[in-house]
């Protein structure tokens, strides 16, 4: 067999076979075209976070919009709140991409996330036959064993001052006695009809470009789009009882009853206020 990308047929890479590693360049045939979102798709082997050397491209000049950095593995990879995220090697996606929504007013970049959340969910859906919900802000749950588990992340930064990366984390092939953490899972786990990572990547960023073209045609607007609309239907969230941990160690608890027109999620709380919650970290304190 010979190896993708250049790499040594020896490469530790091929030790796990059940763990092939991307073939970059059937990623960059599938993906890169004139007029398409997506300008460049880079794999690296390993690095210490996509989201980081992506930004630090961009600050460089040397990336366009539509870039994608792909890594097989990551040694310092975050979530929200600079929380760590690990994996083995070639067990998910972990990739980030440079969007510069020129057309589109900066306080509503903050879609971005939830925008991302959706267009994972669906592509997921698609090409791994695998529902996953959206856990506001930013974190895709599977069900394993009638559980909600926590599958993948996503984190967005600015970078420059025109545009925005966004990382995404998805664990694909993690296997049970490879979960970080209980409340993990993956899509192997999940029972996917597929884990096939080129063909799973493709289908998210595909999907994501068709949700960003349409976010983007529509200025932002996340009701022109059909994006709140969307992410609310996907949301696993809404209707729940949860407990959102604020910054200054304050908490409020209640019901989650919407994602207002800012992104920001709404909880109804037992004296009757509807109070929105733009940053903090939710806890599901009921099943749906």
């Amino acid at each position: 067999m010979t190896p993708r990308d250049g790499s040594d047929a020896n490469d530790s890479r091929w030790a796990d076979l059940d763990r092939p590693p991307l073939n970059g360049a059937a990623l960059r045939r599938g993906l890169v075209r004139e007029g398409g979102l997506w300008s460049s798709v880079d794999v690296v082997e390993r690095t210490g976070s996509t989201n980081s050397d992506l930004v630090a491209r961009a600050a460089a000049g040397e990336a366009s919009e539509g870039a994608v950095l792909v890594a097989e593995e990551q040694s310092a990879g975050r979530g929200r709140l600079d929380r760590q995220w690990t994996a083995p090697a070639r067990s998910g996606l972990f990739f980030s991409v440079l969007l510069r929504p020129s057309e589109v007013p900066v306080a509503r970049w903050g879609w971005l996330p939830l925008l991302t959340g959706v267009a994972v969910a669906t592509g997921l859906a698609r090409a791994a036959g695998v529902d996953t919900a959206l856990k506001w802000p930013n974190d895709l749950l599977v069900t394993v064993g009638g559980e909600e588990r926590k599958a993948g992340g996503i984190l967005a930064e600015r970078a420059a001052d025109d545009g925005v990366v966004v990382g995404v984390g998805i664990n694909v092939t993690l296997r049970a006695e490879e979960l970080p953490v209980p409340q993990a899972g993956s899509l192997l786990l999940a029972d996917a009809v597929s884990t096939d990572r080129d063909p799973l990547l493709r289908g998210v960023l595909r999907s994501l470009e068709q949700w960003y073209g349409k976010w983007r045609e529509a200025g932002g607007d996340p009701g022109l789009s059909g994006l709140q609309e969307a992410y609310a239907a996907g949301c696993a969230t809404l209707g729940r009882t949860v407990r959102a941990q604020l910054p200054g160690d304050r908490s409020i608890v209640g019901e989650a009853v919407a994602v207002d027109g800012d992104g920001r999620l709404v909880i109804a709380t037992g004296e009757g206020v509807q109070q929105p919650v733009g940053a903090g970290d939710i806890v599901h304190l009921r099943p749906a």
